[in-house]
């Protein structure tokens, strides 16, 4: 049985929402009752069935409408998708990479076939039946990141390893929250991190690249990320601040619920055949409040890491403004019993 997938929307009207089904799959980030930044790296293996993790490369019920999104994103502004000349061979790694595992994990949706170079590539959702020679690029009608990862849910960072370090050298980053690949095209790995707070102080940045230099080919790893977003708006760049930076001042006790999203990144990083990049792709997942209380341990498990957060993170995420309001709206649902141990709900 295949997915079905929802029209929705991701601006000017906000209709997107969560099936009740695709709340419990929601791959909610605390594992316990705080948060501080942390490595927390771990092999990116599949997991239970009916989770994120049940396919390495996940398709959801979000994707006809999050590819419509992405398109709109790259027709406003085609920098969002850049490759330094010297990538081209990582996007066909990246191609190769997305096409097997979306065929792999469903192929009610995706066919796969190859004979030699020669390959054909159906996606059904989005009705393109294509065939082309792997390598040669004048056989698509982008190049072969572009072509895929207007494809493929999330945003994806490919990253050169040289001189001891990884650089962003490609990108199709639509979904992030407040970067821009515009601006961190071809930095390395400090440099494009240098905002976070605590993070240096701690040695998790030189810990993580230790960690990412040493990943090898067919052994991918992951972690999750978080901050929150006011309205289920998955771009929200520094290139667009004028349309998303006033929602923050648009929150009540009143409307809390319908407005204040968690917004999850799982991130992966896979090993490159050919070119020995690595690739990053960056998933997004959004929820509402409204909907996350629907899980009383969700509820108050947010409620503590949010009044607990330290200061210097709150406001790099963004929370200051609307924290207040909402702890106030969480501590309502938080009846002080211990919460379980683990991410999943009860």
């Amino acid at each position: 049985m295949g997915i079905t997938f929802r029209k929705e929307t991701f601006r000017n009207d906000f209709t997107f929402k969560n099936s009740p089904e695709h709340i419990r799959r929601f791959p909610f980030p605390f594992h316990e009752d705080s948060y501080m930044y942390a490595v927390n790296i771990e092999p990116h293996v599949v997991g239970p069935k009916g989770s994120v993790l049940e396919n390495l490369i996940d398709v959801d019920e979000h994707y006809v409408a999050e590819m419509q999104d992405r398109a709109l994103v790259l027709a406003e502004d085609p920098l969002r998708c850049q490759s330094l000349p010297h990538m081209t061979l990582a996007g066909w790694d990246l191609l190769e990479l997305l096409m097997e595992q979306q065929a792999l994990g469903y192929p009610e949706h995706f066919t796969l076939t190859r004979d030699g170079d020669r390959w054909r590539w159906i996606n059904r959702p989005l009705g393109i039946d294509d065939t082309f020679t792997f390598g040669d690029v004048s056989t698509l009608p982008y190049g072969p990141m572009e072509y895929i990862t207007r494809q493929s849910q999330g945003d994806f960072c490919i990253l050169d390893q040289r001189d001891g370090n990884l650089w962003m050298d490609a990108g199709m980053v639509t979904t992030q929250a407040d970067w821009s690949l515009d601006f961190d095209i071809g930095m390395n790995f400090f440099e494009w991190h240098a905002p976070v707070p605590l993070a240096h102080e701690k040695g998790i940045f030189t810990r993580a690249l230790k960690f990412l230099t040493n990943i090898q080919q067919g052994k991918p790893a992951r972690r999750l990320n978080w901050t929150m977003t006011i309205n289920p708006r998955l771009d929200t760049s520094p290139e667009n601040y004028h349309k998303w930076g006033p929602d923050r001042t648009t929150v009540t006790p009143e409307n809390v619920g319908e407005k204040v999203h968690l917004r999850v990144e799982l991130q992966s990083f896979w090993r490159l055949p050919r070119s020995n990049g690595i690739v990053f792709p960056i998933r997004c997942y959004l929820i509402k409040m409204d909907e996350l209380v629907t899980q009383p341990k969700w509820a108050r498990r947010l409620h503590r890491v949010i009044r607990d957060l330290p200061e210097e993170l709150a406001n790099y995420k963004g929370l200051t403004r609307y924290r207040p309001t909402l702890v106030e709206w969480l501590s309502k649902l938080d009846d002080g019993s211990p919460t379980s141990p683990g991410f999943g709900p009860d």
